[in-house]
């Protein structure tokens, strides 16, 4: 009888589908691993379907490791060593057979020379590898020295009690840039310590760690990021300077204390590719070039609002690198200073000392620039300053934290700031969102239904011939369908008649619609349509950011 493969039976058992397999089997080539592997890493199913999977495809039983305890009494019929070398547990006697708990069917053959080991005739049941180190660990101790010397392909005993962790560290970290992840996420739970990465926007599971390296772990990345190791009641805020695969990384990190233990976030800022030009941004050609006139203006306050991690540093790092120039003196007020910009006064904010966003406004006033960045205005008297900045003849860069475009105005307003100094001020908003692109290998035209097309209010007729692109996966984007982010923008350009508006204080609906009304805002639901005809994304992608401000 010809024995099925692993897909087919967990096609036949509904745990996935055979596009599923299919796309494993893309995966899985060059990277040295089964099919099975690459279904988990792929998120298509956990580790004890596959497991099952593999138990019925060996005729063996299934033990899941996680239910109950290991009898006492059968754990003492086998030495440390011998589990340590053999990978099994002793589970149970019946049938005059001693049931052993192992992780590979492929390792039965190993049977008969660990039955001599026991002086016992074996009889083996299949658990998930993830199970089976845990009760190796819990049971005899195993794994607490080599676990992680094993993650990171290193020796325990060839190094210092330390290294290890160090070289750990430094592969997650490696790996991160190689993914280009913008965060990890270190996560403590009960039973694991989950790493994740946010590719893409999209938090991706990349490693689970046993919960005794939590402590080593997050040492180590206190120590890395200048916080107390002693203090683990308070959040905490750090950075990291380091040097991975020949180029320079900047890390924020920040911790937070939870249930199970502290949870480390760190923003990765790769120094060489996080200063982007202009044209790199992802405008439209009509925005592009109301927003290249808009930035030359002599004077007055450009705006970039939006939700944290939606890019508008970039935006504003961007413009300033258009603007920098030998005869032109450019001054930030930061928190952080995230990259370093050649020829660029940049000053960073330290509120332990007192130096406000404020004070250091002020201060730089009186060193004559003719540009001024301030990281973020958060209070009123910061918007104060910054607009009186405007009106006595600089050019002030900011960001504001609201959903859209025009809030800006009245969250000005809400702020404390009189309406007639918004409207004299205040040139040009531009809201921001980021949305993955699709990946250019592997994506597949389709023709959208109806109600696909009417929830962005597009028309059939708008379409090109082939439709739109759907993803699909491949190894270029790692199965994923998508690869990098652009921006989708919202940009007004202020006129007489919403400066008007603005003094009044008219309410952000009553501005929204004139500005659309006069084409003097494409709104970011205009701007993501553009690029899903344009074969650049998705409509649910659009929708993600942009149904709920229609």
């Amino acid at each position: 009888m010809t024995r099925k493969l692993l897909g087919q039976i967990l096609v036949e058992q509904g745990v996935v589908t055979e596009e599923a397999v299919n796309k494993a089997l893309t995966y899985q080539k060059g990277k040295k691993m089964r099919v099975g592997e690459a279904l988990i890493a792929l998120g298509s199913c956990d580790e004890e379907a596959v497991t099952k999977a593999l138990a019925t495809q060996a005729r063996l039983p299934y033990v899941d490791l996680r239910k109950g305890k290991i009898n006492e009494e059968f754990a003492k019929l086998a030495t440390r060593e011998a589990v340590e070398q053999h990978r099994f547990i002793p589970l149970l006697e019946k049938g005059g057979k001693l049931v052993i708990a192992i992780d590979d069917p492929l390792r039965v053959f190993e049977l008969d020379n660990l039955g001599f080991i026991l002086n016992r005739d074996l009889q083996p049941a299949l658990a998930s590898p993830t199970s089976l180190r845990a009760k190796m660990r819990e049971v005899y101790g195993i794994g607490e020295e080599n676990t992680v010397a094993k993650l990171v392909g290193g020796s325990a005993e060839t190094e210092s009690e330390d290294a290890p962790i160090i070289r750990m560290v430094q592969k997650m970290i490696e790996t991160a840039l190689q993914e280009r992840a913008s965060d990890i996420h270190v996560e403590p739970f009960a039973d694991r310590i989950r790493v994740r990465f946010r590719i893409d926007g999209v938090l991706v599971e990349r490693a689970t760690h046993p919960p005794h390296l939590q402590g080593p772990l997050l040492s180590r990345l206190k120590i890395m990021a200048g916080m107390d190791i002693a203090e683990k009641r308070k959040p905490q805020d750090g950075r990291i300077s380091a040097q991975v695969s020949g180029r320079d990384l900047d890390i924020r990190a920040s911790i937070l204390p939870g249930n199970h233990g502290e949870t480390m976030v760190m923003r990765l800022l790769d120094q060489q590719r996080g200063l982007v030009s202009l044209e790199e941004l992802g405008f439209d050609p009509g925005d592009y070039a109301r927003f290249k006139s808009i930035i030359r203006r002599p004077n007055g306050i450009f705006l970039v609002t939006g939700p944290t991690g939606s890019g508008k540093t970039t935006t504003l790092y961007a413009s300033l690198k258009e603007l920098n120039r030998p005869d032109v003196k450019i001054i930030t007020a930061e928190d952080p200073v995230e990259y370093q910009l050649q020829g660029v006064n940049q000053c960073q904010v330290r509120h332990q000392i007192g130096l406000s966003f404020a004070k250091i406004l002020r201060a730089m006033l009186r060193q004559a620039p003719n540009i001024i960045l301030v990281g973020e205005i958060r209070d009123r008297e910061t918007a104060e300053i910054a607009i009186q900045a405007a009106l006595t003849g600089h050019l002030v860069f900011s960001t504001l934290h609201t959903n859209d475009a025009p809030s800006a105005l009245t969250r000005l307003v809400d702020m404390g700031v009189k309406p007639f100094l918004v409207s004299a001020s205040v040139q040009a908003i531009l809201a921001q969102r980021l949305v993955r692109m699709l990946c250019p290998h592997c994506k597949q035209p389709y023709q959208p239904e109806d109600s696909e097309l009417k929830s962005v209010g597009l028309q059939r007729s708008q379409l090109p011939p082939h439709g739109l692109y759907r993803p699909d996966g491949c190894p270029q984007c790692d199965m994923s369908g998508f690869r990098g982010r652009k921006g989708v923008y919202e940009l007004l350009e202020l006129d007489s008649g919403l400066r008007d508006m603005v003094f009044r204080g008219q309410p952000h609906s009553a501005i929204r619609e004139r500005a659309k009304a006069t084409g003097r805002m494409s709104t970011l639901l205009d701007d993501g349509v553009r690029k899903v005809v344009a074969g650049l994304t998705t409509i649910p992608e659009i929708l993600r950011i942009a149904h709920a401000l229609e």
